[in-house]
């Protein structure tokens, strides 16, 4: 399993290089501007909601579709204009889209026959990615006799097995079930940093791309607003947009009135206290702007907290138990609903704040992000 240090070491080759892509359908504009460079290495996830030009940009990348202008470089070729089959890329497809009427080995055998290989290296190859994905037993089975995860699997050695320099996955997951999804999500980001192949991934699933990600691009409108590591997008938005997309969080708008190089205050209608945030943003006083805090940075009490800033009281409206979190949902006297995140550490937790109570809400200067945007 990929660590932490793992997952935001430093690549410095260049293997995707984007230049200013622009798609068009017609009038319509999939993929609008995007300037985008992917290493060597990396599993680079491409984030967004339905409709927001991930998936074509993957494809364009896969020579499936082709850009109105821009270039793409793949290892320092330019491949806009070559066929797919010309490119060092491979792709695993939502669907999977297996042969039925072969067993595992011949599915996995398929492209490096249409290659030309010689017998001896395919059977070598077919061999190594068995083992590799663990399904050496179920090389005789067809597709229909397996499991949807052992199908994932059986999709994911014929897209290596070609040692492709990138592997493109759109929505790689999205059939199999939570518990399944999870467990193949470590499986996946195992393979991939084993085998050290660029995989590139089409998630609309944002703990997904926390999960198995290097960087995450956010894309919305056919355009990327924020590129970076899972942990540092969720814990410094530069937007609304990002901050309310990558996970859940509360979102408080304000206005701007002592700003210091390392603390703002922000006084907001929606909070009974005045907001004081420990960084600075470079903001004009007077502005508009929006404090973003995560529900699990959030604490909640019966009992009124010593501090002054960052502070309210309401009533406990509704609670959401999911067994290892609670989730509350407290409306302040102003009317805002906040969510906050206790953890269940033991089994009478649940009893401590129940509904209708009234309690008080806090957090600490530091957990919140001020965002302009």
């Amino acid at each position: 399993m990929t660590t932490l240090a793992a997952a935001t070491r430093t690549h410095t080759k260049p293997i995707i290089e984007i230049q200013d892509v622009v798609k068009k359908f017609g009038d319509f504009t999939a993929v609008n501007g995007v300037t985008l460079t992917i290493h060597q290495g990396e599993l680079f996830s491409l984030l967004g909601g339905s409709g927001c030009g991930k998936s074509t940009l993957l494809r364009m990348i896969a020579g499936f579709e082709e850009p109105t202008s821009g270039r793409i470089l793949i290892d320092g070729q330019d491949v806009v204009g070559l066929p797919p089959y010309e490119r060092p890329v491979n792709m695993m497809f939502q669907s999977y889209a297996l042969f039925p009427h072969m067993s595992v080995e011949q599915n996995i055998a398929f492209g490096l026959k249409q290659d030309g290989l010689p017998r001896a290296e395919i059977a070598a190859r077919v061999d190594e990615m068995l083992r590799m994905v663990e399904l050496s037993r179920f090389a005789k089975r067809k597709p229909h006799q397996l499991s949807g995860g052992q199908r994932q699997r059986v999709a994911l050695a014929r897209s290596l097995a070609k040692r492709p320099k990138v592997l493109l996955l759109d929505e790689p997951l999205s059939a199999l079930d939570k518990k399944l999804r999870e467990r193949t999500q470590l499986e996946l980001v195992d393979i991939q940093d084993n085998l050290g192949v660029t995989f590139i991934m089409v998630t609309h699933d944002q703990e997904e791309a926390m999960t198995m990600s290097t960087r995450v691009a956010v894309m919305d409108a056919g355009e990327i607003v924020q590129v970076d590591h899972p942990h540092a997008m969720y814990e410094y938005p530069n937007s609304r947009f990002v901050a309310e997309f990558f996970g859940s969080v509360n979102m408080f708008e304000g206005t701007l009135v002592e700003d210091e190089p390392d603390y703002v205050v922000i006084e907001s209608p929606e909070v009974g206290s005045r907001i004081y945030v420990s960084h600075g943003i470079s903001g004009r006083q007077g502005s508009v702007v929006w404090v973003a805090v995560r529900p699990e940075k959030v604490f909640i009490s019966k009992n009124q907290p010593t501090q002054l800033d960052n502070v309210d009281r309401g009533k406990v409206t509704d609670i959401v138990y999911l067994g290892g979190i609670s989730t509350y949902m407290v409306t302040l006297t102003s009317g805002k609903v906040v969510r906050v995140t206790v953890p269940n550490v033991t089994r009478q937790a649940e009893a401590e704040i129940t509904w209708e109570d009234e309690v008080w809400i806090y957090w600490r200067p530091e957990s919140a992000v001020v965002v302009q945007q």
